[in-house]
Parts: C-alpha cells; structure tokens; sequence
C-alpha cells in the first residue's frame, strides 16, 4: 500500500492515502481494444450533444422551456461523458492507475454530480409531458422559461449540496487495509468499503445516493405516465389520442436506455455473483451509451427538431448563395 498521510480532527485520527489504485479488469488480454471502443464513443456524444445543443440555440422555434430541459440533458450528457470516459482512457489505455487523493474525491463528485442531473432532468421532462397532456389549456401558464430555469437552479443547488457531503464524508474513512479501488473511476461504494473504521453512515449515504440516483426517478416518471395514460384514455378521436402519444415516445426511449440497464445491473449484482469484469463492462456501458443515443433520438423522433434542422439548413444555403451573388455582382461591377 502506497504512503499514508493522518489528519486529526476531534481528537480523532483518519488515515488517508496519498494515492489511490484504479484496479479495473482483471486479465484481459485484449482491453485495450474496448478503450479505443470508448474514445469512439466519446466523440459521438461529443459531437452528437454538441450538435443538438446548436440546434436549440439557433432555432427560435425551440427556445421554449420544454427546450430548455432537453438543453440541459445534452449538457449533463456531454459534461457526465467529460468526467468519466477521458479519465478512464487515461488511468487504463495509458496506465496512469495511481490517482491521488483529491483528484480521486473530484472525480467521484463530477461523475455521479452529472448523472443525477441527467436523471433528475428526465423527471423534469416527465413533468412537461404531463403539464402537456394532463392540463394542455394552461400548459403555457404552467411550464414557462423563467419556471424552467428555476427547477433547473434548484435541480443544480440540491446535486451539489448532496455530492459535496458525499465526497467529504470520504475524508472521515480511514483506509488502513488498501488503497485499491476495484472499479473502474472513484465510486463511492468501493471506496467506503475499504474502510478500516465505522462506516455505517457511509453505508447509509450510499443507500440514499442509490435511492435518489436510480430507484425514486423512474417511479416518478411511472406515476407521472400513468396519470398521462388515464388522460389519453379520455380523449374521444383516436387521431388526437396518437398525436399525444408520438410527444411521448421519444421521452420514454431516452428514460428506458437510461433506467433499464441501471436497474437491471443492480438486481443481477445482488441476487447472482457477477465476475468483476463483466461488472465493469455493464457498469461502465450503462453509463456511457445514453448520453451517445439521446441526441440521436431526439433528432430522429422529434418532429420539431427535425423541422428546425431543415429550416437551419435552407436557411444557410440561401445565405450562401446570397454571399456568391453578391460577391459576382461586386466583381462584375468592378
């Protein structure tokens, strides 16, 4: 085990290690090859929230508060991306395993600060989607920008109140037996568990961090769909009925590739023994791959979107030939 270093406070002493150790697979020959595999991935969802992101920005007709949230989960998307795959290509494609300590805490808060945002904005756009079906005559009094970027600021306030406590509650560990984590970034799990001290209200905060993260969003987002079901089932014509069924349908893509292979990770790592590096592969893809397909989807199955890509590109292919027109009438002149 690398260097300890002690910090008192209270009369009480915490062993903190200088460094800590990213194990990650366990002999595979060829891991290099899924590395490459998540610096592809990477520039996809680089470029795909990016991409999206401009959209937003540019089309006029999408600066609504409805918008404003899918802004926001490109955003969480592609900072989430940011904390956790240039990291892991670092630590493992470059074998930089030894993280020391502060940058291990940071990296804990950013990675876990920006998935929950990603899953709290999906709670928010369940909201949306309700306000839309549910109360559509005052939806525009309801859902307004300044109501959006005040959930949003709250959204903010609350995930990094929670993961600030988180990351310093690390600093009341003392990391006696090890100081190598078996994951593949600094969760906060495997790190609590190498604890040589009490740990039970680190054990409580990892309850909680699940709890909020993965297991309360989408039963909000379930009671939020089947009020929006029981709504639908009181519109008469079947042609409105799949009309406000179609706003839907791309909301409900991103909230299943985001929930279902969180979920259905957790069940299988508690009812079966799981060998280390196909947790990690599952873990690492669950977290990796929605951020790459959400700005796909929502181009490809939003027709609003859509519209405002093709208006974006008429837009500047008048503008180009207006710029050739005038530069011809200016050198025809002269």
């Amino acid at each position: 085990m690398s260097s300890m270093q002690s910090n008192s406070s209270a009369n009480v002493s915490f062993i903190r290690p200088a460094n800590f150790f990213l194990n990650g697979f366990v002999n595979i020959p060829l891991a290099k090859y899924y590395y490459v595999f998540l610096s592809l991935v990477y520039v996809v969802t680089v470029l795909g929230n990016s991409f999206i992101m401009c959209i937003i920005y540019l089309a006029r007709r999408l600066h609504t508060a409805k918008y404003i949230a899918v802004f926001h989960l490109a955003f969480s998307d592609l900072c989430g991306s940011s904390a956790l795959i240039p990291k892991i290509i670092d630590v493992f494609l470059f074998e930089h395993q030894e993280i020391l300590y502060e940058a291990c805490l940071a990296n804990m808060f950013f990675v876990l600060h920006f998935m929950n945002l990603q899953s709290l904005t999906l709670i928010v756009l369940a909201y949306d989607r309700l306000v839309a079906i549910c109360f559509p005559l005052r939806y525009h009094a309801i859902v307004t920008k300044p109501a959006m970027f005040l959930i949003i600021g709250v959204m903010w306030s609350f995930s990094v109140t929670f993961f600030s406590v988180l990351a310093n509650l690390v600093n009341r560990i003392s990391f006696c037996r090890s100081n190598v984590i078996d994951t593949y970034y600094c969760d906060f799990a495997p790190i609590y568990r190498l604890a040589c001290n009490d740990n039970f209200v680190h054990i409580v905060m990892g309850k909680l961090c699940f709890g909020l993260l993965i297991c309360i969003p989408p039963i909000l987002i379930f009671i939020s769909y089947f009020c929006i079901a029981l709504a639908l089932l009181k519109i008469a014509h079947g042609v409105d009925r799949i009309k406000a069924i179609k706003t839907c349908t791309s909301h409900l893509i991103l909230v299943a590739i985001f929930y279902l292979p969180i979920l259905s990770n957790n069940i299988a790592s508690a009812t079966t023994p799981i060998h280390p590096n196909t947790r990690i592969i599952n873990n690492s893809l669950t977290q990796i791959i929605p951020p790459m397909l959400n700005p796909i989807i929502y181009t490809l199955k939003t027709e609003e979107v859509m519209q405002s890509i093709k208006e974006l590109y008429k837009r500047s292919q008048v503008n180009t030939i207006g710029e050739k027109s005038m530069k011809f009438n200016v050198k025809n002149f002269k």
